[in-house]
């Protein structure tokens, strides 16, 4: 992301801030219903030395990082099974087809009942949110490795695991990282989601306390938290992504910034 981007992203917000202010102050928004953003603004920097939202705060990125590490192991090799032999693909497709366009907030009852612990029914409806993107993609990918590459590998004797990991799995890396970005923001969705329904300890119980006490500040405190550490932890993402696969923005003609 170059410098103008950055500055040109800070005046979009500076200018919302300012604006969402004034409307507080001049009264066409009633300060009592929606907080001013400066209260809002200054709620969420207390919220940063408030142990008890640190704590919560800490359990639901526990449940996405625990989830999204069994959706990488459990999405992307059958992304690459799926991906490698067609036969197989047509076999899933349907069940795929089927299961990834349920919502997992649908799906919450039924964690409910599998699970008697609210933390393993957050986890297990991360796993399922997260692995869609992770999978599609890595199927993606494998179908996009250079035919050439790989008869070359084979046609000095190495077999199908060796072409796998050798030119397969490092040419579908990219299109696998980009899975992994929308899976991170699916996993603090559905994690914060749960905790909303079913309660339990995390950034969702915390802003339910909130709001059912008529916090109002420090509920929307909560929420622009979650929205930073989706904002984070996509350009993190995204900032690697550019780094470790330039080869393939210049393949693509996409610029590596």
């Amino acid at each position: 992301m170059t410098k103008g981007t950055l500055s040109r992203g800070a005046a979009g917000v500076c200018g919302f801030l300012l604006i969402a202010e004034a409307l507080g102050r001049t009264g066409v928004i009633d300060p009592v219903v929606l907080p001013l953003a400066s209260t809002v603004l200054g709620e969420t920097l207390g919220l940063a030395a408030d142990p008890d939202f640190l704590l919560q705060l800490g359990n639901t990125l526990d449940a996405c990082g625990v989830g999204l590490l069994f959706s990488v192991a459990i999405a992307v090799p059958a992304g690459v099974l799926l991906g490698t032999f067609r036969k197989v693909e047509r076999s899933a497709r349907p069940l795929v087809e089927f299961l990834r366009p349920i919502p997992s907030v649908a799906l919450i009852p039924v964690a409910q009942f599998l699970f008697r612990d609210p933390e393993y029914a957050k986890v297990s409806l991360v796993i399922f949110a997260a692995s869609w993107p992770l999978l599609i993609n890595t199927m993606y990918g494998m179908r996009e490795v250079d035919p050439l590459a790989k008869e070359t590998l084979r046609s000095f004797g190495f077999g199908p695991l060796a072409v796998i990991g050798r030119v397969s799995l490092p040419s579908a890396a990219p299109f696998i990282v980009t899975g992994l970005r929308i899976a991170v923001s699916v996993t603090l969705i559905v994690a914060v989601s749960v905790e909303l329904f079913v309660g339990g300890t995390g950034l969702g119980t915390f802003m339910s306390a909130a709001a059912a006490g008529n916090q109002r500040a420090e509920m929307l405190g909560a929420v622009v938290w979650a929205g930073l550490l989706g904002l984070a932890a996509n350009g993190l993402l995204a900032g690697a992504e550019r780094r470790l696969f330039r080869w393939h923005h210049a393949r693509t003609g996409e610029p590596a910034r």
